[in-house]
């Protein structure tokens, strides 16, 4: 087994204690102090987490725009510059690569942030079909660290550090001196509420990860990462969506054009104008347990009607949720079953707005 790769703040995360683990090749925190404190402190105060296993693709040149719009799902003919945009690649089958967020500094130059365990695959997806197009792709994952600071109070804390960062829309970014280093900060959050991602230098990265620890701020883990993203309705790739689920089935159409010409946009077309067969959708334990990705779902009548993609005890509730890639025909409301350990747990299915965003300032 090849060594796990680490984040520039690996021995930080040691030192904290952080309980390790294996996530897209790199050995991160899954939690410090713990989930339920983790996730409370981003819903209430704030949190940071070490995003630095993220994947970084720089794109340039003439036809970066015709190539974007051709090899990802969303239209960046509009998008103005320093906006970023979530979007997706998709096989033709209308499978998904990966799911990534795309930074425009200009209509020539744009970075391309993706997710750490398909950073390697998509940069070879990317350099496959760029044949034809005036561009340069290169990969710079190694040259950046990133931190995502997450929280209500998210922007008192940073504009503490770097006063201008409170005038920063929703979904833009602009790039911002702090201590001799230069970080590009954007305003979005994988969490349902107001943050930050902020990309450096390896050695920047470290030095404000100890300023904001100076600051009291909550470490926090991929475990809380992922109760926080999936209780605010947002997708994690191996679950939500794959190669073998379609942005449509998962709930993505807003990211999804079809106006114009992408690889996967025929099956996707077919998809909408025939319906679909099935979906990701909201399911709510009607008992005390958990379930787990792959669990399978029935209906009343014993019927195998879905699975579950992602399940949890949602933090400091006692609710017991779960997506689920159920049958189209299953309709809100409806009681089904999911088998958990040999027994039929009763559960009802719901929509997937788990938490109310409390921050979405308009570009």
């Amino acid at each position: 087994m090849m060594d796990m790769k680490i984040t520039c703040l690996h021995d930080r995360h040691l030192k904290l204690g952080a309980k390790m683990t294996e996530f897209g090749g790199f050995d991160m925190p899954v939690s410090y102090k713990g989930i339920l404190q983790e996730h409370q402190a981003v819903r209430e105060a704030c949190g940071v987490f070490d995003c630095s296993h993220m994947g970084e693709i720089d794109l340039k040149g003439t036809d970066a725009v015709k190539f974007l719009n051709e090899i990802t799902t969303n239209d960046f003919s509009d998008l103005k510059d320093r906006q970023l945009q979530y979007t997706l690649l998709c096989e033709a089958s209308g499978g998904v690569v990966d799911d990534l967020m795309v930074y425009q500094y200009n209509k020539e130059h744009f970075l391309l942030v993706v997710n750490a365990s398909n950073t390697t695959k998509d940069f070879k997806w990317l350099t496959s079909h760029q044949s034809g197009y005036q561009i340069e792709l290169s990969n710079d994952s190694e040259f950046f660290g990133q931190l995502a600071l997450q929280g209500p109070k998210a922007v008192e804390v940073l504009k503490g550090l770097i006063p201008e960062v409170e005038s920063l829309s929703f979904m833009h970014f602009d790039t911002y001196p702090w201590k001799n280093h230069e970080y590009i900060i954007s305003r979005s959050g994988y969490t349902g509420e107001d943050g930050f991602e902020i990309y450096g230098s390896p050695k920047a990265t470290v030095e404000l990860w100890d300023q904001l620890m100076g600051l009291q701020v909550e470490p926090c883990g991929l475990g809380a990462r992922d109760t926080l993203r999936f209780e605010a309705g947002l997708p994690l790739y191996g679950h939500e969506i794959n190669g073998f689920i379609t942005p449509l089935e998962a709930g993505l159409s807003f990211g999804v054009k079809l106006h114009k010409p992408f690889i996967g946009r025929d099956v996707l077309l077919k998809q909408k104008e025939q319906g679909l067969e099935r979906r990701i959708i909201g399911l709510e334990l009607l008992e005390r347990n958990i379930a787990r990705d792959g669990y399978i779902v029935y209906d009343a009548n014993q019927k195998m009607i879905g699975y579950i993609t992602t399940g949890y005890m949602i933090p400091n509730t006692s609710k017991a949720l779960a997506n689920a890639m159920i049958d189209s025909n299953v309709k809100i409301g409806t009681e089904v079953y999911v088998e958990i350990r040999n027994k039929m747990v009763k559960a009802v299915i719901r929509n997937r707005k788990f938490y109310e965003k409390k921050y979405k300032k308009e570009v």
